[in-house]
């Protein structure tokens, strides 16, 4: 009998699991070419356009030719506007040296996971967090240790936690801040606390800033504003800069690990988007700056909008989030569904898209599902509508 394809694959690749959303978001397009209308709530992907500096910026480079390959560690007219990026903003000097760019925040988290850990470590993270930490890691071989956090902790991973779930093996921890799905932010005490305990157990710190920028009612910091040059730090041009398209990212790490990482880079990407980097060149002009920040107000009143209907609908959100674009929120107490169930109806029966719990870990997963902001007001205002009229009718 002939091998299947599937049959031929490593087993890491079988391992790996789907975004359930992303089958939700396949059937969703399916339902609008009948002509039905969807409410998207469940990607994570802005809905504003990459600002006009950006866009010119790119098109000059297409115009002038700029589309060979640049050096695996990026620009360095880029790798000196992010180093200013950070003194500027954030009053953290950061050395060029240690800024890495690369194709999106997902080609950082590799570079960086491979650069620390071998196949057989552990990693500890945050249970709900982001599904590619765990995906990732097990196709490196590498443990992921989920550690589940709740509102107790206002869905931070802390030091006490991660010390109580130490074990052998584990060479890193990776938190996310502000995080999906919760729009948890780590305050910057946690951080400190986290990073001491890594060096006292000889472990690394990996922190995903990719939602930087995108805070509300607290102050906007950086990891690296610890002072410290033995940790990593992960970002992108995709979420506050409205790139998403453009996949481009960067890493900020140790000088000796950031050569290192370059010499990977060469040869598992062999360097970033060229148009994109010239373009990400006026990602920090002030007036692009200025056309971001209307944004991020404009996020903070979608999230105060949908904040309040949604609790008045029973949804149990005891944490308000203080950054990225999402409401992690657990289901009504009277209904008897979990997330899986509830979403797939809601999608089907009332025409909304959102994404369920166990997309982000084990904890508690069937009961929550993630709401993202990602629309204009009134199309969230129709989806409370609708989800109203849902649950009236069951």
């Amino acid at each position: 009998m002939p091998t299947s394809a599937v049959s031929r694959l490593s087993g890491q690749a079988r391992r790996v699991e789907p975004f359930h959303v992303m089958r939700l978001l396949a059937r969703a397009g399916e339902l609008e070419a009948l002509g039905r209308s969807i409410v998207h709530m469940e990607v994570g992907e802005p809905d504003f356009p990459t600002p006009g500096p950006i866009l010119e910026a790119g098109q000059r480079a297409l115009a002038d030719g700029r589309t060979r390959y640049t050096s695996a560690g990026g620009l360095p007219a880029l790798r000196r506007a992010i180093a200013g990026y950070y003194a500027d903003r954030y009053d953290t000097p950061v050395g060029s040296e240690r800024i890495l760019v690369t194709p999106g925040a997902s080609g950082a988290l590799q570079l960086v996971f491979l650069a620390l850990l071998d196949p057989g470590d552990r990693v500890l993270i945050a249970d709900p967090s982001y599904p590619c930490y765990r995906q990732v890691l097990q196709l490196m071989g590498i443990e992921p240790i989920a550690v589940p956090v709740g509102p107790d902790t206002d869905y931070q991973l802390t030091a006490a936690r991660a010390e109580a779930a130490w074990a052998e093996g584990v060479r890193a921890i990776v938190v996310a801040s502000p995080s999906n799905p919760t729009g948890a932010s780590t305050a910057f005490d946690v951080l400190s606390e986290l990073h001491a305990l890594c060096r006292d157990r000889g472990a690394a710190l990996v922190v995903d800033e990719i939602y930087q920028g995108l805070t509300y009612d607290v102050q906007d910091r950086t990891a690296l504003s610890l002072g410290s040059t033995d940790l990593y730090v992960i970002n992108s041009f995709s979420k506050y800069f409205g790139m998403t398209g453009w996949r481009l990212g960067w890493l900020a790490g140790p000088e000796d690990a950031v050569e290192v990482m370059e010499r990977m880079a060469q040869n598992l990407f062999i360097a970033a988007n060229t148009p994109a980097q010239h373009a990400a060149l006026a990602a920090f002009d002030s007036a692009t700056i200025a056309v971001l920040e209307t944004r991020r107000l404009e996020f903070q009143r979608r999230r105060d909008r949908l904040l309040p209907a949604l609790r008045d609908l029973g949804f149990s959100i005891p944490v308000e989030p203080t950054g990225a674009f999402y409401l992690y929120a657990r289901l009504p107490e009277g209904l008897k569904l979990d997330s899986m169930t509830f979403t797939s109806r809601m999608l089907e029966e009332a025409g909304v898209a959102l994404t369920p719990g166990n997309d982000f870990g084990r904890h508690d997963a069937a009961r929550h599902v993630r709401f993202a902001y990602t629309r204009e007001i009134e199309e969230l205002d129709e989806g409370v509508r609708r989800i109203r009229d849902w649950l009236a009718g069951i």
